[in-house]
């Protein structure tokens, strides 16, 4: 199976990594300044926004069947919430690929 990323690639990035300075350091804190969001606001607010595209989705299904809203706006909310939920499901299979493969790292 092809991860797009070798062992040896990944090695030496967290051999990189071990040697940076403490994240309390004013070099490190520059880096992460409030222009730059963290992965981890990235990641919240990516899910935050596939779940009200997906219950947007779902109200506009429900709207569509009581004849509230056009067939048009229906089938648009529920494309993108298609779409929201295959880009969901694609970054949690990334996720546990990369969590893979450093549980089968040898330190």
């Amino acid at each position: 199976m092809e991860t797009g990323f070798s062992a040896g690639g990944v090695s030496r990035a967290y051999q990189s990594a071990r040697k940076l300075a403490v994240a309390d350091t004013p070099k490190m804190a520059a880096l992460e300044s409030p222009a730059r969001p963290s992965f981890q606001d990235l990641l919240s607010q990516t899910a935050t926004q596939s779940v009200q595209t997906i219950r947007a989705g779902e109200a506009a299904a429900l709207a569509g069947l009581q004849g509230q809203m056009p067939m048009q706006k229906v089938v648009e909310a529920t494309l993108a919430m298609e779409s929201a939920l295959k880009v969901t499901v694609a970054l949690r299979d990334r996720v546990v690929e990369a969590y893979q493969e450093v549980m089968r790292m040898s330190v």
